[in-house]
């Protein structure tokens, strides 16, 4: 599922026009990369939490070659699905 199919859904479910859905989708999706920029938590009951996750420097190889190269420090968004999620993949 794309932002456009997930707008459409949003649209049929809720009796509004296709973009005025595509907006509020985008929006929520604005508002969740901003608090991540922010290094903030995103937690949605029922479905999971949005984190930010720093990783450390560290050296690693480059795979034509095999020489030794440093890989820089980041920040990683990580999501952890809520149990109701869990519970309705598994079954």
């Amino acid at each position: 599922m794309n932002t456009t199919e997930l707008a459409d859904a949003v649209a049929a479910e809720h009796g509004l026009s296709k973009a005025d859905a595509k907006k509020i989708v985008e929006t929520v999706f604005g508002a969740i990369a901003d608090a991540a920029a922010k290094g903030d938590e995103v937690s949605l009951n029922g479905f999971g939490k949005f984190r930010v996750k720093d990783t450390p420097a560290r050296e690693g190889r480059n795979p034509a070659t095999g020489a030794a190269m440093q890989i820089a420090a980041s920040r990683k968004l990580a999501f952890a699905p809520a149990k109701a999620i869990k519970d309705k993949l598994n079954g």
